[in-house]
């Protein structure tokens, strides 16, 4: 399942939280190395946007929350669906309204 998630960390000073920030990026490399976080990119400011690949919301829930343990944040999340299934999904429709 993809999921893309957008982070709005906490509204603290960023000096206060720059060894935590520091610590984020290679805990997040262990998800990119293992295939789980597809893209990563900082935004502006502060935060990030992360495309996650998982096989169930239990296992996105649960590095949700290590993430929030890290750097507490507020997570918008919004389900993908993968390029293939669409156009799979949009070839059968075309299909059905064909015969």
């Amino acid at each position: 399942m993809l999921f893309l998630v957008i982070s709005e960390p906490r509204a603290d000073r960023p000096s206060d939280m720059a060894k935590a920030r520091q610590g984020f990026w290679p805990w997040m490399a262990g998800y990119q190395a293992s295939g789980v976080c597809l893209h990563i990119y900082p935004r502006v400011g502060r935060g990030v946007v992360v495309v996650f690949s998982v096989e169930t919301n239990e296992q996105l829930h649960r590095i949700l929350n290590e993430w929030a343990d890290m750097i507490p944040a507020q997570f918008d999340i919004y389900p993908l669906v993968d390029i293939n299934a669409t156009a799979a999904l949009l070839a059968s429709q075309v299909a059905a309204t064909a015969t």
